[in-house]
């Protein structure tokens, strides 16, 4: 059960990460899985934008 739950909570992460930065590579965030700091480098060197911002619009996901 809580195996399930952990991918289901990764798919909708996903699926919300990619809806605001769609020019992500899906490759890519599957390395960063399960580690936020590593997402925000990732998002923050495809897109330029500031980490904070990043982190703001991640925090709304959870």
């Amino acid at each position: 059960m809580g195996k399930q739950r952990m991918t289901d909570n990764w798919e909708r992460m996903k699926a919300q990460i990619l809806s605001t930065w769609g020019d992500l590579d899906e490759s890519e965030m599957k390395k960063a899985r399960g580690n936020l700091g590593q997402m925000v480098n990732l998002i923050h060197s495809q897109t330029g934008e500031d980490r904070q911002v990043i982190m703001r619009k991640m925090s709304a996901f959870l």
